[in-house]
């Protein structure tokens, strides 16, 4: 079977969330979607969870983590927390920081 692929493909959401556009009165995501409603963009750029600026794809010091979320147990639920940081982040030592601050945020840690 052919693969067809539309940028315009308006009614379907990729299971990623890229930069919303408009087109006229309608509304959709940005990217290349096939027929199916899957995204096959060869990149997707992300955003640095601490600065929100995008993270070109040049830029080889930027790293992403997942954490992963647990139950009362201690067990794991099967969802993660992913944060990405910049190589501008990390060459100033501050995604320690902002990792600590992030997860507080996302009651990952608790205050001490």
């Amino acid at each position: 079977s052919k693969a067809t692929v539309s940028v315009l493909n308006w009614p379907f959401s990729p299971p990623h969330t890229p930069t919303k556009m408009t087109k006229g009165a309608k509304t959709g995501r940005a990217g290349m979607i096939n027929m199916d409603g899957q995204c096959v963009d060869l990149y997707v750029p992300r955003k640095c969870s601490a600065t929100n600026q995008l993270i070109h794809a040049n830029d080889h010091a930027a790293v992403q983590l997942s954490i992963g979320q647990i139950d009362e147990n201690g067990g794991y639920t099967g969802k993660n927390n992913t944060y990405c940081f910049s190589g501008f982040i990390r060459d100033r030592a501050g995604s320690d920081q902002a990792l600590n601050r992030l997860a507080l945020r996302d009651r990952i840690l608790r205050e001490a």
